[in-house]
């Protein structure tokens, strides 16, 4: 019987990893929670805060904007 090779861990990034990519303090990054505009976040039992590569990579698209439209 061959062994079952474990499904890859989804790529989670760290709080400070989304902050550091996006350039953006933390204040800002919990007001974007507030206000519902932030990237998908997942809330793990010990309080911490992980988002998925995919999430914010999806986030980041629908945030670009053509040039010259305001």
């Amino acid at each position: 019987m061959a062994a079952r090779k474990p499904s890859s861990p989804p790529n989670l990034l760290t709080l400070a990893e989304v902050l550091a990519e996006l350039r953006v303090s933390r204040s800002t990054f919990d007001t974007w929670r507030t206000l519902g505009t932030a990237p998908k976040c997942i809330k793990l039992p010990n309080g911490r805060i992980r988002v998925h590569r995919n999430d914010l990579d999806a986030w980041l698209s629908t945030r670009a904007e053509v040039a010259g439209t305001v």
